[in-house]
C-alpha cells in the first residue's frame, strides 16, 4: 500500500509560515484561507493553521543528542538532502543539531538535521543513501 500522510498544526503567522515552507524549504503551496494553508511537504500534506504551536521539551534522547519532542520531519534521499541542507544554511536558518551524519557505518547510517520554523514548530529532516537502511537495525 502506498500512503502519504497528513498533519494539520499551527503557526503564529501564516504570511511569515508562507515564506519559510515556500521560499526556504522549497515546498508548494496548495489550498488555503484566511487562517490556513496547505503545502506539499516534500510528497506529504500539511496543513498550518494560524493558532498557538505545540509545546516542546528536548527529550528525545537520540545517540548523543537530546532532540525536541514532538517534532515533525521528513527522510529524504542523501543527495536530496545535501541540497536543502545548502539551502537552509545558505538562508542562515538557526540550528539545533546542524547537518551531521549520525550512526556512521552502522545499520540505519543517516544524515540528520533539526531546527525550527519561524514559528517554533520543530522539524527534522534525515538524508539516507540507501532507503532500505531506513527501518534497519
Amino acid at each position: 500500500m502506498k500512503s502519504i500522510f497528513h498533519l494539520a498544526y499551527h503557526v503564529t503567522d501564516l504570511n511569515v509560515a508562507r515564506y519559510f515552507y515556500g521560499e526556504i524549504l522549497g515546498c508548494h503551496e496548495g489550498r488555503s484561507a484566511e487562517s490556513w494553508v496547505d503545502f506539499d511537504f516534500f510528497g506529504h500534506q500539511i496543513s498550518l493553521h494560524v493558532g498557538m504551536p505545540f509545546k516542546t521539551a528536548r527529550t528525545g534522547l537520540v545517540g548523543d543528542h537530546k532532540v525536541p519532542m514532538p517534532h515533525l520531519g521528513v527522510i529524504l534521499e542523501h543527495g536530496d538532502w545535501e541540497k536543502l541542507a545548502g539551502r537552509l544554511r545558505r538562508a542562515n536558518v538557526d540550528f539545533i543539531i546542524p547537518p551531521q551524519v549520525r550512526f556512521e557505518g552502522e545499520p540505519g547510517e543517516q544524515w540528520t538535521m533539526f531546527f525550527t520554523d519561524p514559528c517554533g514548530n520543530p522539524i527534522e529532516v534525515k538524508g539516507f543513501k540507501d532507503m532500505d537502511g531506513v527501518f534497519a537495525s
